[in-house]
């Protein structure tokens, strides 16, 4: 009797004809009758799709298949895209052995601590929790770190501030180059921290209590060193000890040292002038302008032909003078001193209005009121108030509307440099590449890392809490440099060096080019600092587990495969070296 048994397979055979190959695929089974071998074609599979033909094959051999969701399950998704990006910049830079040259604890807190700054600002015990979320905590080795360690951690580093930026200082300032020096402030939370003082407020925080920062920079705004004052001191104050710390501690008996002309006061360059090899560059305020106007050292009338020369003066002897005269922000303070002066006029006229209609009489008491809304928009110099117990009256004072007027949009720029090593343009572009410090500023306070409002108490760990972002602001930079042509930024720092120091900065041809079509050349999105490094954040580390084979478990991880602009991120930030 035949035996119609046997085992079932799927053959496929393929065929070309007139240049098109055809493939097809037959369900047959292989059986013995009579004792012979026979095969028989239980259909015709040809129809289906190639991947449903190999689902079938992979049956008849024994393979079982099961819904995905229940072979396979993902017990944690953690992002780590952002996690990776820092963690490149950071070897690149050599940044692990600048802050210690061993391993250890402390060393490892304090670089998830710089991370965690760039990506997440909060406070110490946030961040500890915050961590978990992403792969920075398995990362940087921390996960069994508690907020009390993090405190461990900032005592460690501070003691090691000063040996962390002379490495910062001899990778990144040269002799007889350019370092910039500026001060800031941030408010403090609280009212028993012993550096927190009142004082002028950069924050607008009325009655708060603030603690001042002095950052040093070299000439591309890269951050070299911090220090630390009570909210009360003076800017002038804190310039000197940083010229000090460039000679002593950082051994640089030659540089040329930029400040605003709030920070390099007539005294401090009497004492610079004592430090051979010690140049400056700053700016002269408006008092000193109108009197070397008057003396005739400057010549208005030579703007009518040119915006920047160069002059001196009997008063100042060994020091040179750059004017520049900009008519862009001359129009912007014509029109806004008009504007005040508008609004004051408007607030005199009401307590004209109150004298006229017997409200307001008496001579003091017409004058309070008078006073108080003429200073209002600090206009009342331009003002001439005539006041009597039973009238009030007054008129703008143009004369001396027109003196000021013929000042707008100058400035003087000051500097003991020698025109051999500097040319007058170089002069103005060196002082205005302090906008290079208020960048960093800018992203310390508000923008980036936010380095207020400070919570802590102690004053060594308010220090350490501001070091802290300073160093998460050194990775930062460099990580923005380094991404550059993937973000809205001007990469053609050749005509940077070139343009018009004089005129209002403007971006360069392709930089314009790629702002307008919002892509790189290669296609590629731009994007700001923030919402690449968001967008890097979505490269996620699963972990994931299958059926446990006996006692053995199947747990393992997948990472998101990177798109483009995510593989095109990391290959420029792994081109960062020290």
């Amino acid at each position: 009797m035949p035996s119609r048994n046997g085992a079932a397979h799927v053959v496929t055979t393929s065929r070309t004809y007139k240049g098109r190959e055809y493939k097809s695929h037959l369900l047959r089974r292989t059986y013995r009758e009579d004792g012979k071998v026979k095969k028989e074609t239980l259909g015709n599979l040809s129809h289906l799709p190639d991947h449903v033909v190999e689902l079938i094959k992979g049956s008849l051999r024994g393979v079982e298949y099961a819904p995905l969701e229940q072979v396979l399950q993902i017990s944690s998704s953690r992002a780590h895209g952002h996690i990776q990006a820092i963690m490149a910049t950071m070897q690149g830079l050599g940044f692990a052995s600048m802050v210690a040259s061993k391993p250890c604890v402390q060393r490892d807190i304090v670089l998830a601590l710089v991370a965690a700054r760039i990506l997440e600002p909060r406070t110490k015990l946030a961040t500890t929790r915050w961590w978990h979320s992403t792969t920075l905590a398995q990362e940087f080795g921390v996960t069994e770190v508690s907020d009390d360690d993090v405190y461990a951690a900032m005592d460690w580093l501070l003691p090691r501030q000063d040996t962390i930026e002379k490495k910062l200082a001899r990778r990144h300032l040269q002799r007889d180059g350019l370092a910039l020096y500026d001060l800031s402030s941030s408010y403090v939370e609280g009212s028993h921290c012993p550096p927190a003082t009142f004082g002028y407020n950069r924050d607008r925080k009325r009655g708060t209590m603030q603690v001042n920062y002095g950052l040093l920079t070299n000439a591309q705004g890269c951050p070299v060193a911090l220090s630390v004052y009570p909210g009360n001191t003076s800017d002038t104050a804190t310039f000197l000890p940083a010229v000090e710390r460039l000679r002593t501690s950082f051994g640089l008996e030659q540089m040329v040292l930029v400040g605003d002309r709030g920070m390099i006061a007539q005294t401090t360059i009497n004492t610079l002038s004592t430090m051979e090899g010690m140049a400056w560059i700053t700016a002269l305020r408006n008092g000193s302008i109108r009197s070397l106007v008057d003396s005739g050292a400057l010549q208005l009338s030579l703007f009518d032909t040119q915006d920047l020369f160069e002059f001196s003066s009997p008063d100042y002897p060994a020091e040179r003078f750059v004017a520049c005269k900009n008519p862009a922000l001359a129009a912007l303070r014509a029109h806004k001193r008009e504007a005040l002066l508008v609004a004051t006029q408007a607030n005199l006229e009401k307590v004209r209005a109150r004298v006229a209609a017997g409200k307001l009489q008496g001579e003091a008491a017409i004058a309070l009121a008078a006073g108080k809304v003429a200073d209002k928009h600090k206009m009342a110099k331009h003002f001439s108030l005539k006041i009597t117990s039973k009238a009030f009256s007054f008129t703008r004072s143009q004369e001396k509307i027109d003196q000021e007027a013929a000042l707008d949009g100058l400035y003087v720029i000051r500097t003991s440099v020698p025109a051999s090593k500097m040319d007058a343009a170089q002069c103005v572009r060196n002082y205005k590449s302090l906008s290079n410090v208020e960048r960093a500023f800018r992203s310390l306070k508000t923008v980036d890392l936010k380095v207020r409002p400070i919570h802590h108490y102690r004053e060594d760990r308010v220090r350490a809490h501001i070091f802290l972002c300073m160093l998460a602001y050194y990775v930062q930079w460099h990580m923005q440099q380094a991404l550059a042509p993937l973000l809205f930024a001007d990469e053609d720092q050749a005509s940077k060096a070139q343009r018009d120091p004089v005129k209002p900065a403007k971006r360069s041809e392709k930089a314009l080019a790629k702002l307008s079509r919002k892509t790189t050349e290669e296609g590629l999105p731009v994007h700001s600092f923030r919402t690449l490094l968001a967008h890097m954040g979505t490269i996620v580390r699963n972990t994931c587990s299958g059926p446990k084979t006996g006692a053995v478990s199947s747990q393992f991880q997948m990472t998101t495969t990177p798109d483009p602009l995510q593989r095109k991120a990391m290959e420029l930030l792994q081109k960062i070296a020290a």
